[in-house]
């Protein structure tokens, strides 16, 4: 069963969310499978690839006032094994392949070939 809490948050994706979501899911970088609103510990992340232990967060203007809650956030992650990447909507809106770029930099060359 879906925890309520994700089922809220994939239903109001953010505008940058969507557009990023729409590059990542179906295996379409990496060849490796992405999820969206994935609860990991305590924490709902915007998406992360299991294999690869990477997560993908995607800020808006409210991460301004959260700075050390996200900082910690990242930290308990890194100590879990994964690797974060944080991107702004903006860069997602307006720099979209560059974005999709750095995910794909981010992924471990044997993961992606072995899928």
């Amino acid at each position: 069963m879906v925890d309520p809490r994700v089922r809220t948050l994939r239903q109001n994706q953010t505008e940058a969310e969507r557009l990023l979501w729409r590059q990542l899911r179906g295996k379409r970088v990496g060849g490796l499978r992405f999820r969206r609103q994935q609860p990991l510990g305590s924490f709902i992340v915007d998406f992360v690839c299991l294999p690869a232990r990477l997560v993908i967060e995607v800020d808006g203007p409210s991460h301004d006032l959260t700075v050390e809650a996200d900082e910690c956030r990242t930290t308990w992650l890194e100590t879990q094994g994964f690797r974060v990447l944080r991107f702004t909507n903006d860069q997602v809106r307006y720099r979209l392949p560059d974005v999709v770029d750095a995910i794909a930099a981010a992924l471990p060359v044997e993961k992606a070939i072995a899928n």
